[in-house]
């Protein structure tokens, strides 16, 4: 049995095109309706049924055999257009011959497969019974997997890279001896050993030799696998098209590769991600050229559509940690013809007032892009109005997995309580990275992610004492689906401030929890340490949160269910921490923009309920 990647598609139909031959298989008159229909490619046409159709067979096979006989296509055409009783019987003596040949896909090549036929009775159809009897399957006793080419010739002259990805080949190879013999499991293996080779530096690779051979009387197949990989590529010059506005040196800058470098898929991708997430162009597509003969420097085609020079966004939203709120959003992409992008974000709600800025240079050399950044907000709670600046300069390096911003910050914050009042100012070196391993930014089921926020600096408070401290913190979250469509979510926050007791540290860079993305159940900022029934912000903090999710139904798997759990406070040091729980359930909506998630928590502490609102993942 040998089957070539070009006829994959039609190997199945052709099977049972020469079953029905065999067999002696007129399905329909000669020059009917229904036959000129077939032959310009229409579906039968649909009538009442004609007859009943009933398989006897195994778990699964049943399914296969039944939906995919032509008794089943042509049981609801009106015998005007054709289908007699002579065609049915000629259909009915045609079926075992076809059965067999759906059952040899699935690894049944000694199948003993009969049809009857009962002619109607009274008010009943007529009744076809196919019986099948599978026999043993076929299975895999030998695997012959191997690389040719030039990657073999790197590989044994010693190519470390070269040897790993051959081996990765025969090692990762999905059809192993003593398994079953599935026809589309065997193009599965073939389709990705074959990617695996082109997304790593051999995009002209392709199989020399691929062959099943199957032993009936033994029920056994010894398959062969030999690839070509062709040459090594190496990419060449960045060929951009689309630029219009914002010139090609930001775009060549986002490259992280240089002139020479092997070809890799992944790499492609990145940097194709790199230059969407950019916020200059609304598409990007990234290409090279696979013509062997410019293999050793293939052009790297960039193709981009540009964003508008500026655009002004309106919004109304609502948040169950700061309530209704109105946005308005400004980005200018080249302000002053300065090849920066400028973005100012208003936000008006009951409790939380908030204007911000961003300018950042266009990316220059090894991803690095320029910062200028801060905002100004006024937060009203329950027994706090805090008003809050800050001013942050550094510069800033995203490459997917791994972002890095390194900056000086000034702070000032004044919070009025029944305490009184409490000022104070900060100037910070800081640190932060996220580091991401997910399936998704937008939407992860499977990896982890960590953020990393450090900084030390000097205060002075005007009610408290001045002098150094340092801050730390930390955001750790993991998912892993598992079971059937059951998916899983952890995370751990822990924050720490180091400082004499007597230092007033600005409150933005103490902690507080309770909220959407810290412990459900409890009020946004509600949960610190209490001075004289006062909640205040502390200098320690420890949140985590579990949580389990699957779809409702399947029709709609993007609409789950969940369960979670979290826990957790803040206080002026760990060994004063008296960590609440929340419980509760949810339903999730894994929409295209991003996961939207409506929680109904309950506090144990507060013994009450409290609905949570949440949009995006915040990582």
């Amino acid at each position: 049995m040998s089957l070539m990647p070009a006829l994959r598609p039609f190997a199945l139909a052709f099977t049972l095109a020469l079953a029905a031959l065999v067999s002696g298989c007129a399905l329909l008159k000669p020059g009917g309706d229904q036959e000129q229909a077939e032959a310009r490619g229409e579906p039968p046409a649909e009538g009442p049924p004609r007859y009943d159709i009933e398989v006897e067979a195994p778990g699964g096979l049943r399914a296969l055999v039944a939906d995919n006989l032509d008794l089943q296509r042509f049981r609801t055409v009106p015998a005007e257009q054709g289908l007699t009783e002579a065609e049915l019987e000629r259909l009915v003596a045609a079926a075992p011959q076809q059965a067999k040949a759906l059952l040899r896909t699935e690894g049944y090549f000694n199948a003993t497969v009969e049809a009857s036929l009962t002619p109607a009775q009274g008010d009943r159809l007529p009744r076809v019974v196919i019986r099948v009897e599978p026999g043993p399957r076929t299975l895999i006793d030998s695997v012959a997997v191997d690389v040719h080419g030039e990657l073999r010739r790197r590989a044994e002259s010693g190519d470390a890279q070269a040897a790993k990805l051959r081996d990765r080949v025969r090692e990762q190879w999905a059809l192993k001896p003593g398994e079953p013999f599935r026809q589309d499991d065997w193009t599965g293996a073939k389709n990705t050993a074959l990617a695996q080779l082109q997304a790593n530096g051999y995009p002209a690779a392709d199989w020399r030799e691929t062959q099943a051979r199957v032993r009936q009387a033994e029920q056994r197949a010894s398959l062969v696998a030999q690839a070509d990989s062709g040459p090594l590529f190496r990419l060449g010059e960045i060929r951009i098209e689309g630029v219009q506005r914002y010139g090609e040196e930001s775009i060549r800058n986002l490259a992280d590769f240089a002139p020479g470098t092997p070809y890799s898929q992944q790499q492609l991708l990145e940097y194709q991600d790199r230059l969407r997430l950019s916020g200059l162009y609304e598409g990007a597509a990234v290409t090279i050229g696979t013509d062997p003969a410019q293999a050793e420097a293939t052009p790297v085609t960039v193709r981009v559509r540009e964003q508008r020079l500026q655009n002004a966004t309106l919004g109304l939203g609502y948040s169950s940690d700061t309530g209704p709120r109105f946005t308005l959003e400004h980005m200018h992409r080249q302000p002053f013809g300065l090849h920066w992008t400028a973005r100012n974000n208003l936000e008006v709600g009951n409790q939380r007032k908030l204007w911000e800025f961003d300018l950042r240079s266009y990316a220059r050399p090894r991803l690095w892009h320029d910062l200028v950044a801060g905002n100004v907000e006024r937060w009203t709670g329950e027994d706090e109005d805090r008003t809050s600046a800050r001013l942050r300069v550094g510069r800033t390096q995203d490459r997917n997995r791994l972002e890095r911003t390194y900056y000086a910050e000034l702070q000032h914050s004044r919070v009025d309580s029944p305490l009184g009042r409490r000022e104070a100012q900060s100037l910070t070196g800081n640190a932060d990275w996220t580091w991401r391993h997910v399936d998704s930014r937008l939407l992860p089921t499977r990896g982890q992610a960590v953020i990393l926020q450090t900084a030390l600096g000097y205060a002075r408070g005007n009610q408290e004492d001045s002098g150094p401290f340092g801050r730390l913190y930390t955001r750790m979250l993991y998912f892993r689906p598992f079971g059937d469509g059951w998916q899983s979510r952890l995370r751990l926050d822990v924050g720490q401030v180091f400082a004499r007791e007597s230092v007033g540290v600005p409150d933005p860079l103490l902690f507080r929890a309770g909220g959407e993305e810290s412990v459900r159940g409890y009020a946004y900022r509600s949960l610190g340490p209490v001075v004289n029934g006062v909640v205040t912000s502390g200098r320690s903090l420890l949140t985590a949160s579990a949580e389990v999710a699957h779809p409702i139904t399947r029709r709609f798997p993007a609409l789950l269910g969940a369960v979670f759990i979290d826990a957790g406070n803040a206080a002026e040091r760990f060994s004063e921490l008296d960590p609440v729980v929340g419980v509760g359930v949810g339903l999730h909506y894994r929409s295209p923009v991003g996961p939207l998630r409506v929680d109904l928590a309950y506090g144990v502490e507060e013994q009450r309920f409290r609905l949570h609102v949440t949009a995006g993942v915040s990582f």
